[in-house]
């Protein structure tokens, strides 16, 4: 049986994960950064300072069932693989990583975070054959709202050139800031989705684009009125989440007119909404991943280390 490790220490999440072979399968290890109510986001002094806690008795946890040495570790180091793409908070699983490689003699492989996303999604969408063509892959979270032209790559397995993005806040942003201001705990995606599932009202919301590039500051801005205007909660999450799916239709359409008919892919935490993943898989037959996989997590950065592992 082959392990292969992988370690990802991203703005929210601590995560660890093995891909086992004999059988084939996936064990993950993963926790979310504390963040204290009312408040939208960590420094990152604190998210370094909570990964180098938090990595310890995940990875004793990780390694007590997997039960094997590993034939590989690989880690994300940046967010983007594109030059000036850099956040400190990646060095803390950079380090544990490079000493678990070097105490078991094993190689020790690097990608980003985005890659990352872009591989566990489509394993758990068991859609890994589209990386052998070209496919758009939409990561959208709180630190990213981009669509992506994936191609095969020799080196990295696969390449992302981003093609489009958001011209301000990102959706998770938008997300998470109407979320506490209904009250909610940080990161509030979950909470906002599940209230949102309890309001009956309908919206058509038309998205504010330039360039086929969507604007969600302005979603932030209205919902904030709505609030103020004592809008029941679950309405005001129900308009949330409507005006992010506008704004992200908005891009399929523009890219779809470049691009043509490519294969959709969809990963970071804001598409597990069931309002989104079940309108555009129904709509333009996009690919979601479980939930799982969908948010930020160590399994795709373990992934990729196979798919270099097998390379040589």
């Amino acid at each position: 049986m082959t392990a292969v490790f992988g370690f990802d220490t991203s703005n929210y999440t601590t995560s660890t994960a093995a891909v086992l072979s004999s059988p084939d399968r996936i064990v993950q290890r993963k926790q979310l950064l504390p963040v204290k109510p009312g408040e939208r986001g960590l420094r990152q002094s604190d998210t370094v300072f909570h990964h180098t806690a938090a990595l310890p008795a995940l990875i004793s946890s990780l390694c007590g069932e997997v039960q094997a040495q590993p034939d590989a570790v690989c880690v994300s180091v940046t967010p983007r693989m594109e030059e000036g793409s850099y956040m400190p908070c990646f060095l803390v699983g950079k380090a544990a990583a490079s000493v678990m490689a070097a105490s078991h003699g094993v190689p020790l492989f690097t990608t980003s975070h985005q890659h990352g996303h872009v591989a566990a999604a489509l394993f758990g969408a068991g859609k890994l054959d589209l990386l052998e063509t070209r496919f758009l892959a939409f990561h959208v979270s709180g630190g990213t709202t981009e669509a992506l032209l994936v191609e095969p790559d020799e080196t990295e397995i696969f390449r992302c050139t981003c093609v489009s993005s958001s011209l301000d806040l990102k959706a998770g942003q938008v997300i998470d800031r109407v979320g506490v201001a209904l009250g909610l705990d940080f990161p509030a995606g979950a909470a906002l989705d599940a209230l949102s599932q309890t309001s009956e009202k309908s919206f058509r919301v038309k998205p504010s684009m330039r360039d086929g590039r969507p604007s969600f500051s302005g979603i932030e801005n209205q919902c904030r009125r709505r609030i103020d205007a004592g809008e029941a909660p679950a309405d005001v999450a129900k308009f949330c989440f409507e005006s992010v799916a506008a704004a992200l239709e908005g891009m399929i359409r523009a890219l779809k007119a470049t691009y043509g008919d490519l294969p959709l892919l969809f990963a970071g935490g804001v598409t597990s909404n069931r309002l989104i993943s079940e309108r555009f898989s129904e709509k333009y037959g996009a690919v979601f991943a479980p939930a799982a996989y969908s948010c930020d997590n160590a399994a795709g950065v373990a992934l990729i280390g196979r798919m270099k592992l097998s390379r040589g």
